[in-house]
């Protein structure tokens, strides 16, 4: 045995001086660290590798036996089947881990979205919930439950949160619609005809961007960049031009859904506008602060002429 240790001592530090030779050359033959450099050369087979080989020669001198063949060839062979190993063994835990901060930040988001779900119902915002749309739901709000349902199978709820939110102005534009006209005026049927048309320019842009984020749903950019960096050097050329067009894809696909994002923001304005705008007309019906003034005023006539009610003793 302490032949055999012997002799791979040997054997081990001989072939350090190919290696060394090959990794000063391309580091990526010599070295499984991620990315692979000439100093990680340096330090592994002009000091690393060597001084084990030179502590596993001493530890073989005790037995005074000469080394055997078999430590020599076993020696000139580890370092060539142990770096194929190790690198494997790199990647597999840097897959795990990749896994494992992908599952963190799917975690994060889903609690982030959880948390602006909550400040919009304190905010006075109405949460859809696609499964159960609201009993008097007209054809736009059971189309924005579908749209919401497909943002959320994107995995984009935060884009999902604007059609909450174009929800919310909607129902509230009605609703105040619904308090200065009566739901059987012209007037009514065409300012919510207005509102219900503008609504739907915006389901065509949150369906357009529900297709689009589902078409890069499955590109986990995480890995790509993760892949670029650690192994950049290293690809071919091919497959590092694909995984950076997957990156191009993904800033595109963004960059589209900010532009769709922003028409949706101009119809919230628009119906904001036209709430303020019908929240300002005067109609003939009579209002609470209308009739509350004129109460006072009576009142005050009836305070002011009292006296004259007074019995004279």
């Amino acid at each position: 045995m302490l032949g055999f240790l012997q002799g791979f001592a040997y054997g081990l530090f001989l072939s350090c001086i190919p290696w060394f030779i090959a990794g000063m050359v391309n580091p990526a033959v010599a070295v499984p660290n991620e990315p692979p450099s000439r100093w990680h050369v340096i330090l592994r087979y002009w000091l690393g590798i060597p001084f084990l080989a030179f502590l596993l020669w001493l530890t073989s001198l005790w037995g005074g036996f000469g080394p055997t063949l078999a430590g020599w060839i076993v020696g000139l062979l580890a370092i060539a089947v142990e770096v194929p190993l190790e690198r494997a063994w790199r990647r597999w835990l840097a897959r795990r881990r990749e896994k494992r901060q992908h599952r963190e930040q799917e975690a994060r988001k889903r609690q982030r979205q959880a948390e602006k779900e909550a400040r919009a119902r304190e905010a006075g915002v109405a949460v859809l919930d696609p499964d159960h749309p609201p009993e008097d739901a007209d054809a736009v709000v059971q189309a924005l439950c579908n749209v919401k349902r497909r943002l959320q199978e994107a995995r984009r709820g935060d884009l999902a949160v604007q059609v909450d939110r174009l929800y919310s102005r909607y129902s509230h534009g009605l609703a105040v619609l619904g308090a200065r006209f009566d739901p059987g005026e012209l007037t009514y049927q065409r300012a919510a005809g207005l509102m219900a048309e503008v609504c739907r320019g915006a389901l065509d842009n949150f369906h357009a961007m529900a297709s689009q984020a589902a078409s890069v749903a499955g590109v986990d950019a995480d890995y790509v960049r993760g892949r670029l960096q650690r192994e950049g050097a290293t690809l071919p050329a091919e497959e590092r031009q694909a995984l950076e067009r997957r990156l191009d894809l993904l800033q595109e696909t963004e960059a589209s859904l900010k532009a769709l994002g922003g028409r949706n923001e101009a119809v919230i304005t628009a119906l904001d506008d036209a709430t303020v705008a019908v929240a300002r007309v005067e109609t003939a019906r009579p209002h609470a602060s209308v009739a509350a003034e004129r109460a006072l005023q009576d009142l005050q006539r009836f305070v002011d002429g009292a006296g004259r009610y007074q019995r004279s003793e």
